[in-house]
């Protein structure tokens, strides 16, 4: 299954066929199942991608959501950590 930025690419790339054939945006977006703000939206975000940096920008996503976990877990454990060794003394 592709992810979502390729499919939002996919969705793109369908207006912009559609638009080649005559039809307006708000036509086109419609046609392709989407509204003409989404359109827009997307276009803003991901207008000058191909599916390969879709499909990196995913991943990027997903390994910084991670690497905020562990950020945030760690600091969970200094801060307790930090809590005890003051209580001790």
């Amino acid at each position: 299954m592709a992810c979502w930025g390729v499919e939002i690419i996919v969705k793109l790339r369908e207006v912009e066929i559609l638009c080649n054939q005559g039809n307006t945006i708000a036509e086109a977006a419609r046609q392709a199942g989407i509204t003409e703000q989404t359109y827009y939206r997307w276009r803003k975000e991901y207008g000058g991608m191909n599916s390969a940096d879709a499909k990196r920008m995913k991943e990027l996503e997903k390994e910084n959501a991670r690497l905020k976990k562990l950020v945030a877990e760690l600091s969970l454990d200094n801060a307790i950590l930090k809590d005890v060794n003051s209580k001790n003394f």
